[in-house]
């Protein structure tokens, strides 16, 4: 009874499989989805508009006219109806931020923030979220646009926008459309920063060439990328510097947190999302041994991958051999690599004649700030086809049919391609809010038009905030070791030039 049984389920089975499969397009409609699917993921570079998702509306966001549930529409995002999915992403970052949640505790009865005007250009993402809303209960008004174009995440931008924020940034932008974004922040009838928090200068850069005026109003800049730091010191070095400036990038909280450990975990996220490649046995150079590099190399290295590192400086070089890593020229391992990894914070790391001479298949990206390091505009020329794989990869087609794999056009792999840790964010996100209190809070001549480190008292104090996520426990000087160390038993510790 029971075979029977079994006979008659699997009878029905097959009926019920053999109607749905006559229901499928016949042999003509399959083979046009199947050329509309090759086609469709062949795309040449020229006819792809942007990265974003296929599903999402193509029509671009500064063509809408889009208001959050209060009427408000100073904004300009992708979608305004993403802001619940964004709202819940934001509260998971949270959790992984202590030390802002701490800050904004500490601080917003006292409102340290209180008339500032901050106009901000840097990644938004939910951690920038944390930071834009511990600002604005600190008392600052914020505007905000991207640092990137494609590291936007869309439902985070239009949580803020629906918070009241006016963000101006989405994910895909073109060129124009990014500077168009920076331009809206800024250019606002009535309505004047006094403070500018920047990645990566283009901020900077923006109001210097079209709005110099603004900084006669305009107190301090806070700056976060290596990029940015180093358009600042020449600017200084010029006599060009209008206002004070805060060097966050070196400050020892975020070279020796952020750069090190986010890139540690980031990198292997961003690559394993792009081309899902196995590292073990992998051949890779990686172009820069500072933190950004030292932390790349790590992961690497533990995933059982052979890595090169190339540099300029012999002291980082000294560290990458002390490391265990074989320290060559670029020019001498390119044929033979199967991942090249730029970090250098230079341009033209990678030109074209590298190019030319890597292997089928090599895998190229970039973790530094700008799309200055690897050459991507050689290859925009009308000998070379470029097909696009996925959301940010884009392989590169040699006429003799050998092809590489660029991901995200050279531009910041980890955040373009994937994310990064919050934690370690949460440490670089206090830095900046405590660079922006001092600045902006600072008397009348203890700052000049000048670059700053901050303070190492304040570097500890950051440091202090995050330690009880770990339920760690300081050790105490006693008063006789502190005399004899010559410290206060408070800080800092460290002298303001350790780094």
């Amino acid at each position: 009874f029971v075979q029977i049984v079994k006979r008659y389920i699997i009878q029905i089975q097959f009926a019920d499989q053999k109607q749905e499969f006559n229901k499928r397009p016949t042999k003509i409609g399959r083979r046009s989805l199947s050329r509309s699917i090759s086609q469709s993921s062949t795309d040449s570079y020229g006819s792809a508009a942007s990265y974003t998702d296929s599903s999402d509306d193509e029509t671009s966001p500064r063509d809408k006219q889009q208001k959050n549930s209060k009427g408000n529409g100073d904004f300009c995002i992708k979608n305004i109806k993403q802001a619940d999915f964004g709202r819940r992403e934001i509260e998971i970052a949270e959790q992984e931020m202590p030390a802002l949640m701490a800050l904004r505790k500490r601080a917003q009865g006292e409102k340290p923030l209180a008339g500032a005007k901050v106009v901000g250009c840097t990644h938004i993402t939910a951690q920038t979220a944390v930071l834009m809303e511990t600002l604005s209960a600190l008392g600052a008004q914020c505007r905000w646009a991207a640092c990137n174009i494609y590291s936007t995440q869309n439902e985070v931008a239009a949580a803020l926008a629906e918070g009241g924020f006016s963000v101006f940034a989405w994910k895909g932008e073109s060129e124009d459309d990014f500077w168009w974004c920076i331009d809206r922040c800024v250019n606002l009838e009535g309505w004047q920063p006094n403070m500018i928090l920047d990645d990566g200068g283009d901020l900077t850069h923006w109001i210097y060439k079209k709005y110099p005026n603004m900084f006669k109003k305009i107190k301090g800049i806070v700056e976060e990328s290596v990029t940015g730091v180093h358009r600042l010191y020449q600017l200084s070095k010029a006599g060009k510097l209008c206002v004070p400036a805060m060097n966050v990038n070196d400050s020892v909280t975020k070279q020796k947190f952020d750069n090190l450990y986010c890139c540690r975990e980031s990198i292997l996220d961003g690559l394993k999302r792009t081309t899902d490649v196995m590292f073990g046995g992998k051949q890779v150079v990686v172009c820069g041994y500072g933190e950004v590099g030292k932390g790349c190399c790590a992961a690497l290295k533990a995933m059982g991958s052979i890595v090169y590192v190339t540099e300029i400086d012999p002291i980082c070089a000294l560290q990458a051999c002390m490391d265990g890593f074989r320290l060559v020229k670029l020019s001498e391992v390119i044929r033979q690599v199967d991942i090249v990894i730029t970090c250098t914070g230079n341009k033209n790391v990678v030109v074209r004649e590298y190019l030319d001479r890597m292997k089928n298949g090599c895998i190229v990206c970039n973790m530094g700030h700008s799309n200055t390091e690897i050459d991507v505009a050689s290859l925009r020329t009308p000998e070379l086809t470029w097909e696009r794989v996925r959301s940010q990869v884009d392989h590169v087609i040699w006429p003799d049919g050998k092809r590489i794999v660029l991901l995200a056009e050279g531009r910041l792999l980890n955040l373009s391609c994937s994310t990064v840790p919050t934690f370690v964010l949460s440490i670089t996100a206090t830095t900046q809010a405590l660079a922006l209190i001092e600045l902006y809070n600072a008397p009348e001549g203890r700052y000049k038009q000048d670059v700053y480190l901050l303070p190492k008292k304040m570097d500890e104090y950051v440091a202090s905030l995050h330690l009880p996520t770990f339920d760690a426990h300081l050790t105490e000087l006693s008063d006789e070791q502190a005399k004899y160390l010559g410290l206060n038993k408070n800080g800092p510790f460290k002298p303001n030039y350790y780094r």
